[in-house]
């Protein structure tokens, strides 16, 4: 059995707010696996089903952010799973709009979602999937997550949410390891430094070396016609 649980806030003037990417990518799970999350447990909405042979109950933690954990504490505790049968989605500022970071474990970072529940299960290793909500410039922290996303940052988190939807399935089905080579968002390439340099002084430099050798050719066919 596997806990799939999205981090967000309950209540409609939270329904599309950054914070609540994490509700968002388990609402589109559902949907796409014909489950209905609406039945009132564990201090969470819930509801269960099948991926391919594997049965999820998928959890939407009522407590609001910073309180996660006591939700989701009390459901593994009460089907006596291990931290590795829970996935986590949620939103994180410190990555780029619109990118995905799956991984196997890690630290909370600065989400006290993730604080909470990994201060609850006393544990970091359960694999998680980032949501990036991330912006140069954000303001207020607080105000900048409690707000919707605007101009072209709806359709990168759009498109983002249904591969974090589509990265879940794969995890249950196919593993941690195979979801983060499909679906964690590749960096760019940085440039090499050669590219990046300047041709000119190098020309420059080549012009002078020629001129240079030009001009040394020119002096001993001087002297060699001297001593003719």
């Amino acid at each position: 059995m596997k806990i799939i649980a999205g981090l967000g806030n309950p209540g409609r003037e939270y329904e599309k707010t950054k914070h609540n990417v994490g509700f968002m990518t388990v609402d589109l799970l559902a949907e796409r696996l014909g489950i209905s999350v609406t039945r009132l447990k564990f201090k969470a909405l819930i509801g269960d089903g099948r991926i391919g042979t594997e049965k999820v109950i998928i959890v939407k933690p009522q407590t609001y952010m910073n309180l996660s954990g006591d939700s989701i504490r009390e459901i593994m505790n009460f089907y006596k799973l291990d931290p590795e049968d829970l996935i986590v989605i949620y939103d994180d500022i410190d990555i780029p709009v619109g990118t995905l970071r799956i991984r196997q474990k890690g630290s909370a970072g600065t989400h006290n979602g993730m604080r909470s529940v990994v201060s609850q299960l006393g544990s970091e290793a359960f694999p998680r999937v980032r949501v990036g909500i991330g912006s140069e410039n954000r303001g207020d922290l607080v105000n900048y997550v409690i707000s919707g996303f605007k101009g072209s940052d709806k359709d990168n988190v759009r498109q983002a949410i249904e591969k974090a939807a589509d990265a879940v399935e794969c995890m249950v089905r196919e593993g941690v390891s195979m979801a983060m080579n499909k679906y964690n968002t590749k960096k760019a390439k940085k440039k090499k430094k050669a590219a990046e340099e300047d041709p000119a002084p190098k020309a420059e430099a080549a012009d002078k070396k020629a001129e240079n050798g030009a001009a040394a050719a020119e002096s001993s066919k001087e002297a060699a016609q001297k001593t003719e």
